[in-house]
């Protein structure tokens, strides 16, 4: 059985990263190139040419108006992945085509379908609709991660590991010790995670952008849809102050984290982050601090996930893992996968 699940939709890339060139990125170890055509689109097909496998993202193949042209013999291809040029004949082999990959530019992603193009169903793709909300501030990045995408699943399902792996940044000694509580939508394939703190100390993530001091409420809930996308919904407010029966949340800063978890191969993944806000709109200096902080605090998971990839790759055979009541909801995100890819 594959580690990864098939027949899903994977972020490929941010929509901005996409533009009038050639674009590729492996995803779930299929190389796949992009790139934007000039009427806007977003064209994916495989990142080979079907005569002889010569890389279309290699140079000296290039992009001509909305075609492609391989940089080896010259084979051309339009934004269909239709062979429309062979060298040295007239006639084009029947064959000679590329088969695009279903594309759906959504919430500022590019998300791809890996799988059979049959089931690319885009009612399955989950929503992140802060990153384009204009109630919204976001800034976001991507981290090349050298260990499977699983690890980084069990990662941010548990967040305990914020106050020993991040502080100084994001973590407080409250985070790892307050139970959490976990619930299972098996029918839409959702793991939800909670963790309410009613007096924490303020981390200087959030101190620095909310303007907050001394002790704060602190609310994680997580929302992880396998197996791409998790939702990190944060509110920080005062100590004793609660959403209004209404909804309404006015003493309350909210921060919308968000991941797209995607495989680039068995062992290596595509670590997209987003950190939306809804205070400080238009405040640079907070941005560039959110920025710069979330990006420490990603990099100190792949450090560690690095590192973990590698005590996995070489520990005996038979070795036990150990669980406890904080694994909940990645053993929860396990099986889900686990079932995905049965299905696969």
């Amino acid at each position: 059985m594959t580690s990864i699940p098939r027949d899903q939709w994977y972020v490929a890339a941010y929509g901005a990263e996409i533009g009038h060139d050639l674009f590729t990125r492996t995803i779930c170890g299929e190389p796949i190139l992009f790139w934007r055509t000039r009427d806007g689109a977003v064209t994916a097909v495989p990142d080979r040419c079907v005569h002889r496998r010569f890389p279309l993202s290699q140079p000296p193949s290039r992009l001509v108006d909305d075609q492609v042209v391989c940089g080896y013999h010259g084979f051309t291809y339009d934004a269909g992945g239709k062979c429309v040029a062979v060298p040295g004949q007239s006639r084009i082999p029947r064959t000679a085509r590329l088969l695009p990959y279903p594309v759906v530019e959504q919430d500022s992603f590019v998300w791809v379908f890996i799988g059979d193009r049959a089931k690319a169903d885009t009612s399955r793709i989950p929503r992140a609709p802060w990153l384009v909300s204009p109630d919204y501030t976001t800034v976001a990045g991507m981290e090349p991660l050298r260990a499977r995408y699983s690890l980084l699943v069990d990662n941010l399902l548990d967040l305990s590991h914020e106050t020993y792996l991040h502080g100084g940044y994001i973590g407080t000694p409250e985070v790892a010790a307050t139970p959490i509580t976990t619930a299972v939508d098996e029918d839409a394939g959702i793991v939800y995670v909670s963790r309410h703190i009613d007096d924490a100390e303020c981390p200087p993530f959030y101190a620095k952008s909310t303007g907050l001091r001394g002790r704060i409420a602190r609310w994680q809930d997580i929302e992880y849809t396998p197996p791409c996308l998790y939702k990190l919904h944060s509110r920080i407010a005062p100590v004793g102050s609660v959403p209004h029966p209404d909804g309404a949340d006015p003493d309350a800063f909210h921060v919308e984290v968000v991941y797209a978890i995607t495989p680039e191969t068995d062992h290596s993944t595509h670590d997209f982050w987003c950190v939306a806000r809804d205070f400080a709109l238009d405040d640079e200096e907070v941005s560039a601090f959110l920025a710069e902080s979330n990006r420490t605090v990603v990099l100190q998971d792949v450090e560690a996930l690095n590192v973990l990839e590698q005590v996995i790759a070489t520990e005996p055979a038979g070795y036990q893992e150990l669980s406890i009541n904080i694994d909940t909801g990645g053993l929860a995100a396990r099986r889900l996968l686990q079932r995905l890819c049965a299905a696969s």
